[in-house]
């Protein structure tokens, strides 16, 4: 029988299939380095892309943000061009009230009374006046509470005294409210109820 070395067939066979082997190890991972640098590429464009939308949503943000302020400052104009408007509105309803607080005054001031000095602070007018007695000075307060335009009246100081001819003068500081547009609708509310 004859001896055949099948030493050097399988050694030949062993070469190659590591040469495959090798081929394929080295193709699989330059495959997977392509796949991973796709990969890598596209995970970049999309955060490139994120970003970008990012900036955007930050300068649309930064226009808002202006505007607001703008609305904010428009907003506070408004309110003090509001204030002024109700500050022309209450002068513009008030014109009338002097005339006819001088009015009132006229219709309430009994004879015997001369009022000397007529203040205003408000809704609260300060009479000074001289009347020849006490009674007259009560029959002023109580043509006062009667009147249309003016109420409350309050007796702050009365003194008497001795004037021209030896006629005795009472001299009165007396203060009284003058009425209201408010004032009467919550009178009018109340009697509602």
């Amino acid at each position: 029988m004859s001896h055949i070395n099948l030493l050097p067939w399988r050694e030949t066979l062993r070469k190659q299939r590591q040469q495959e082997f090798g081929v394929a190890a080295v193709a699989a991972l330059i495959f997977a380095a392509l796949v991973m640098l796709l990969v890598h590429m596209q995970v970049e464009a999309m955060i490139d892309h994120q970003n970008s939308r990012n900036r955007y949503l930050e300068q649309e943000i930064a226009l808002m943000d202006q505007k607001i302020k703008q609305i904010e400052k428009l907003e506070k104009t408004k309110q003090q061009l509001l204030a002024r408007m109700n500050i022309i509105q209450r002068l513009q309803q008030s014109r009338p009230l002097v005339v006819h607080l001088f009015d009132e005054l006229v219709k309430t001031t009994p004879d015997g009374v001369v009022l000397s000095a007529i203040r205003q602070a408000g809704n609260l007018v300060t009479l000074n006046g001289v009347a020849e007695s006490n009674t007259r000075v009560s029959a002023f307060m109580r043509n006062v509470e009667s009147s249309e335009w003016i109420e409350a009246p309050g007796l702050d100081i009365i003194s008497g005294g001795k004037g021209k001819k030896d006629a005795v003068r009472n001299a009165f500081t007396l203060q009284v409210a003058v009425k209201s547009d408010e004032t009467e609708e919550a009178k009018n509310k109340g009697k509602k109820k």
